[in-house]
C-alpha cells in the first residue's frame, strides 16, 4: 500500500513538473511537430529552366528584364546612401546614384504579408480582404504571453480561433491577378527566389500564382543557418516574444516548386544571391522577371561568421550582428548587378528596390528608422517610410529625384508598362505607372492613400495625414510639408481638418470588404522607443492588430 502511494506521488510530481515545463515551453511545439511531420530534408541541387542557347533578338531590342529585390524590415536609415546606417551599403547606393529615386515612397502597410500582397497584385490589400499578416493561432498567442508595454497589455482574442482558416490558406485569393500572371502573358519568364508569405497551400503558392519557378521561404522567415552551426554569429533578443518564438520554430530551409523542405548550403542571403545568378544565366537569352525578395535584415538575427568579423570595430554584439547582415545583404545586390554586366544585360534591365516596411522595435535599436518616429506596426512615417530606387540604364538618366508619393502599389503598373503587359481592366487597379516620371525627372501628381489595420486607419491627402486609432481612442494630425517627422499634433487646433479626413478615411473603408481572417492580437507599441526600453508615463502608443 505505501508502495502504490509512493509511485502515485511520483507520478503527479511527474505530471506536474512536465506540465510546468510546458507551460514555459510551450512556444516549441510547432517546430518539434513539423520536425516530426516534415523533416527538413538535405541540401538537393537547383536546376532553373535553360532559355535559349543564342539570343534570337539581342538583348538591347529586347523587353527590358525587371529584377524586384525586396529588403525584409530594413530601417531607412540602414542605408547609407541617406546618411546613416551601421555599416556603408555602397552597391543599394549605387542604385539611387546610377538611377531614379522617389524620396517619399510608401510601403502599402507597416507589415510585411499585407504590404508584399499589394506589390504583387497593385491593389490595396483590403479590397480581396488581406488586411492581416498571415499567422498561425499560436504565433499569436505566444505574443499575448508577452509583458506588454508598462499598464498596457497585449489582447488574444481566443474567441475569433474557432472557424479560422488554416494558417496554410491564408494567402492572396486565385481569383486575384499577380504581377507575374501579367508579365508572363507578355512572355516572360517569371523566377521567384527567396520570401512568399502570400500563403502555403496547394493554389496559393508562387508556382500557382504566376510563377515559372520558386524556391521559396513560403513561411514570414527562416533561419539563416542552424543556430549552432560554425560559420554563424546569433543574437538573441530575450526581451521580444516574437524573437524566441522564431528560435524556437524557425528552420533553415526552402522549397523547390511546393516540394519537400530542404536545407540551403549555405548563409540563406548568399545562397539566395548564388541561385539568383544561376537563374539570370539560364535566362540571359530571353526576357525575366526575378523578384528576389530576401529575409534580412528580418529576426532571428543571424550573421555570417566571415562577415560579423570584419566588423570588430562595432562594440555591440547586437549591433555587430545586424550590421553584418545589411553587408550581405548589400553584397547580394552587388553580385546580382555584376551578374547582369557579365551577361551584357545590365543596360536594359530595370531593377527595383525597396523594402517591405520599417525597422522593427522589437530588435531594440533607436536609430534604424530616424529621422522618422514610428516602427513596423505603426502608420507613423518610421513604419511606412520605405526605398525606391530603379535603375535602367537604357531609359532612367543616373541622380533623377522623383518629387511626389509613391507607393508599393505602384511596383505592379511600372513593371507592367516596362514589359508593354496589359493590367487587369476587369477590377480596381490602385497601382500607377511611374514611367514617365522615373524616365523624366517630372513629379508624381498628387493622390490620396490609405492605410488600415483593424482600427487603426490613416490617410495621407497631398500634404495632410491623418491617423485615426481606437486603442488609444485618439488622432494625429500632420502636415508633411511642414513636419515631416511628425512632431506636432494638429489635431486639436484643426477639428474641421479632421473631420474632412476622418470622412475620406470612413468613405474608403466602406467600400472594403471583411477580411479573409480576423485579427487575433491586439500589441502595444510605442512610437518613439524600442520594445526593451522602460515604460514612462506619456509614451505615444498604438495597437497594432493582427
Amino acid at each position: 500500500m505505501k508502495k502504490r502511494w509512493i509511485l502515485l506521488g511520483a507520478a503527479t510530481a511527474l505530471g506536474v513538473a512536465a506540465y510546468a515545463g510546458w507551460q514555459r515551453y510551450w512556444y516549441y511545439t510547432p517546430g518539434l511537430i513539423a520536425r516530426v511531420t516534415n523533416p527538413v530534408q538535405p541540401n538537393q541541387p537547383v536546376t532553373w529552366a535553360e532559355g535559349p542557347s543564342e539570343a534570337l533578338v539581342p538583348a538591347g531590342q529586347r523587353p527590358p528584364n525587371i529584377v524586384l529585390i525586396v529588403a525584409d524590415d530594413l530601417g531607412i536609415n540602414d542605408i547609407s546612401a541617406f546618411g546613416g546606417g551601421l555599416v556603408p551599403t555602397p552597391a543599394i547606393d549605387r542604385l539611387m546614384r546610377e538611377g531614379a529615386s522617389v524620396p517619399a515612397f510608401y510601403a502599402a502597410n507597416a507589415t510585411c504579408s499585407p504590404s508584399r500582397a499589394a506589390m504583387m497584385t497593385g491593389r490595396y490589400p483590403t479590397r480581396f480582404g488581406f488586411e492581416f499578416t498571415a499567422v498561425p493561432p499560436i504565433f499569436a498567442k505566444n505574443l499575448a504571453h508577452g509583458d506588454g508595454v508598462g499598464p498596457h497589455k497585449a489582447i488574444f482574442h481566443a474567441d475569433r480561433v474557432d472557424g479560422i482558416m488554416p494558417y496554410a490558406e491564408m494567402g492572396v485569393p486565385p481569383s486575384e491577378v499577380m504581377l507575374p500572371e501579367v508579365l508572363k502573358a507578355a512572355g516572360y519568364r517569371t523566377l521567384h527566389i527567396g520570401k512568399w508569405h502570400l500563403g502555403e497551400a496547394d493554389g496559393v503558392r508562387p508556382e500557382n500564382q504566376g510563377f515559372d519557378e520558386s524556391l521559396a521561404v513560403l513561411a514570414g522567415g527562416a533561419k539563416f543557418l542552424p543556430a549552432d552551426s560554425p560559420d554563424v554569429v546569433n543574437a538573441k533578443l530575450p526581451w521580444d516574444p516574437i524573437d524566441r518564438f522564431l528560435w524556437a520554430n524557425l528552420p533553415s530551409a526552402v522549397r523547390w516548386n511546393g516540394g519537400r523542405h530542404f536545407a540551403p548550403d549555405r548563409y540563406m542571403t548568399d545562397y539566395f544571391t548564388d541561385q539568383a545568378v544561376k537563374a539570370i544565366h539560364a535566362n540571359r537569352n530571353r526576357p525575366f522577371f526575378l523578384y528576389l525578395a530576401h529575409t534580412a535584415p528580418h529576426t532571428p538575427l543571424q550573421a555570417l561568421k566571415a562577415d560579423y568579423d570584419r566588423l570588430g570595430h562595432i562594440p555591440d554584439h547586437r549591433d555587430r550582428v545586424y550590421a553584418a547582415m545589411i553587408v550581405a545583404l548589400d553584397r547580394s545586390v552587388a553580385t546580382v548587378q555584376a551578374k547582369l554586366e557579365a551577361e551584357g544585360l545590365a543596360d536594359n534591365t530595370l531593377i527595383l528596390f525597396t523594402s517591405d516596411n520599417g525597422g522593427a522595435w522589437y530588435v531594440g535599436m533607436p536609430g534604424l528608422n530616424r529621422p522618422y518616429r514610428g516602427w513596423k506596426a505603426t502608420f507613423f512615417e518610421g513604419g511606412i517610410r520605405a526605398p525606391l530606387f530603379a535603375r535602367w540604364p537604357a531609359r532612367i538618366a543616373a541622380g533623377t529625384r522623383v518629387e511626389g508619393v509613391g507607393s508599393h502599389l505602384d511596383l505592379f503598373a511600372t513593371a507592367a508598362a516596362a514589359a508593354n503587359a496589359a493590367v487587369p481592366a476587369d477590377r480596381v487597379i490602385d497601382s500607377r505607372n511611374l514611367l514617365p516620371q522615373l524616365t523624366t525627372g517630372a513629379p508624381i501628381p498628387a493622390r490620396t492613400l490609405f492605410w488600415r489595420s483593424g482600427d487603426y486607419r490613416v490617410v495621407r491627402d497631398g500634404d495632410w495625414k491623418l491617423q485615426v486609432s481606437a486603442r488609444p481612442d485618439r488622432v494625429w494630425l500632420h502636415n508633411l510639408a511642414d513636419d515631416p517627422t511628425e512632431q506636432r499634433d494638429l489635431s486639436a487646433a484643426m477639428p474641421e481638418k479632421v473631420a474632412e479626413l476622418r470622412a475620406r478615411i470612413d468613405a474608403q473603408a466602406a467600400a472594403m470588404p471583411k477580411p479573409l481572417w480576423p485579427a487575433l492580437l491586439e500589441g502595444p507599441v510605442r512610437i518613439d522607443v524600442t520594445l526593451d526600453a522602460p515604460w514612462k508615463e506619456g509614451q505615444d502608443y498604438v495597437y497594432w492588430a493582427n
